[in-house]
């Protein structure tokens, strides 16, 4: 499945290049014209990651990104203005921005800072292993079979680690050999 991007841009030419961009990247996007549409799609839309242009009309960029992060919404946050000063730059980012890009900017320089920041909210690849419905989560120690969880000791767990990331799946279907 692919991340949703949520794009609050209010100079239309902008966020329409953006969002055409992002979406030949495979990115879901959705579009908000001004600082309170934003602000209520990121709360109800829940999207992987949030471009926020800083200058627009009702609630500045600066102020959405403020809100959110007072509900505690961590979602990634990239600021998109034409202030280049150092002290706006602090600025937006105490108050909460993860990344700020200087406009004019370049289009492929946002799709990497988009990648980067989605990339740090994903699991590492090797953090979940899966065979069908089982799934073992490294970083928290648990495993699942479907919506069941599986209480193993730590060997048991560790063995059934080293056996999904070493290919050694079950040639049959039936796991009953496994008790799981």
């Amino acid at each position: 499945m692919s991340a949703t991007i949520l794009l609050v841009e209010d100079e239309d030419k902008l966020a329409k290049f953006v969002q055409m961009e992002l979406s030949y990247e495979g990115y879901e996007v959705k579009v908000a014209n001004d600082g309170l549409a934003g602000l209520m799609a990121a709360r109800d839309q829940e999207p992987d990651l949030v471009i926020l242009d800083w200058m627009m009309p009702g609630l500045s960029g600066v102020e959405v990104c403020r809100r959110l992060r007072s509900t505690g919404n961590n979602v990634p946050v990239i600021l998109l203005t034409a202030k280049d000063g150092v002290q706006e730059r602090v600025e937006g980012l105490d108050a909460g921005a993860d990344d700020y890009v200087v406009k004019p900017f370049s289009i492929e320089e946002l799709l990497a800072r988009v990648r980067a920041h989605l990339r740090r909210n994903q699991p590492s690849e090797n953090e979940c292993l899966q065979f069908n419905d089982l799934t073992l989560n490294r970083k928290t120690r648990e495993v699942f079979r479907g919506d069941r969880a599986i209480e193993l000791t730590a060997k048991e767990f560790d063995l059934l680690d080293y056996l999904l990331d070493h290919g050694y799946y079950p040639r049959s279907q039936s796991r009953r050999g496994l008790g799981l």
